[in-house]
């Protein structure tokens, strides 16, 4: 997940060094609502970067790791080996997260210390192209939950509006109509789908960075193959596999689908958003503890998230008073859930959007 990201609004410069904010024009104007708490935070520290924490987070994810596949040589052939595809899915999680704040420059502002680590945690370990992934994320945080410009709430399995779910026809027809029942077992298949993804997006790719991707792609199925040969016999080594990629999509999913599913939508022939009108509107936060912030990998802080995305991870829960205090004063909604309440809420609009095929 390149640092490519990282143009936001706090005026940090993209992979071609150009200054942006997170719609991809200049950073915000001195004047704008957004500036006040933009000062705030950088005076408080929280713009500055944690990579002693990320050194000791990443270090940790990769023990963890070690000692689930040390466990699966222990066990050995056997079918007690399948229940550590929830622990190899959980940490494989742990691995997406880091890659997500590499992407966003979190970790380095350097841009190829980023991009490795990137390409690390997202090719090589996980299988899944971090230029595909960034590709799609700089639209999303640009313009999130704009149905024009956000791929997120582009007509895909799911749909977002009910003028999208008009024009389903056939079996996609019967999907949208269930669309909330189906989007949990749906999310079993995203494990695999992100490796699709990653590998039709290399044709897109500049010949030299798609060689590396390709490289790094291969040797992460060539690699995850052979352990699996190697500890379990093929019938096995499939349904470990398959239950361990289900586990990583739906562990995911639970930590993405909370984040704007069920927000506000702006309208795209309406009045153009500010930045943090943009990003507070159309995200939700989820309240928790030290628990919630490692479940959903720091995600549970979308609005800040949104709002600094190269704002380090343990930071973001330090500037939510500020943030909260700021859009209380402008008389801005600012919208926080329990876990539970936030999944309810995105299935309902799923539920609300396919209601006229029912």
């Amino acid at each position: 997940m390149s640092q490519a990201v990282a143009a936001v609004a706090e005026g940090t410069r993209d992979s071609r060094g150009n200054t942006t904010d997170a719609d991809g024009g200049a950073a915000p104007a001195q004047g704008s609502d957004f500036a006040p708490l933009l000062r705030t935070v950088k005076g408080q520290g929280l713009m500055e970067r944690r990579t002693g924490w990320y050194t000791v987070r990443i270090a940790t994810d990769l023990i963890a790791l070690g000692a689930v596949i040390t466990g699966m040589f222990l066990l050995g052939d056997t079918w007690w080996t399948l229940p550590l595809a929830l622990p190899l899915a959980l940490f494989w999680a742990r691995v997406a997260f880091v890659g997500h704040d590499a992407g966003h420059a979190q970790i380095t502002g350097a841009r190829r210390a980023a991009r490795a680590i990137g390409l690390f945690h997202a090719n090589l370990l996980l299988g899944m192209n971090e230029a595909w992934w960034n590709d799609k994320h700089v639209r999303h945080h640009a313009n999130p939950n704009h149905i024009d410009k956000d791929p997120d709430v582009g007509v895909g399995a799911l749909v977002w509006t009910q003028k999208q779910a008009a024009r389903r026809e056939g079996f996609a027809r019967w999907l949208t109509r269930n669309q909330a029942r189906l989007f949990f077992p749906m999310l079993l298949l995203e494990g695999i789908a992100l490796k699709v993804s990653g590998f039709q997006y290399l044709r897109r790719q500049p010949a030299r960075e798609r060689a590396l991707s390709a490289l790094l792609l291969v040797a992460h199925l060539g690699l995850y193959t052979a352990l699996l040969l190697t500890v379990l016999s093929p019938g096995k080594a499939v349904v470990f596999a398959l239950v361990h990629h289900a586990l990583f999509g739906l562990h995911l999913g639970m930590a993405f689908a909370p984040n704007h599913k069920g927000m506000e939508m702006p309208d795209p022939d309406g009045e153009r958003w500010g930045h943090l009108r943009r990003q507070v509107l159309t995200s939700r936060n989820v309240r928790g503890g030290l628990l919630t912030d490692w479940f959903l990998g720091g995600l549970n802080y979308q609005i800040e998230h949104h709002l600094f995305p190269s704002m380090p991870r343990p930071h973001l829960r330090l500037a939510q008073p500020m943030v909260r205090a700021h859009c209380e004063a402008l008389g801005m909604p600012y919208t926080e859930t329990g876990l539970v309440e936030s999944y309810r809420q995105a299935l309902r609009h799923m539920h609300e959007v396919g209601e006229p095929l029912r």
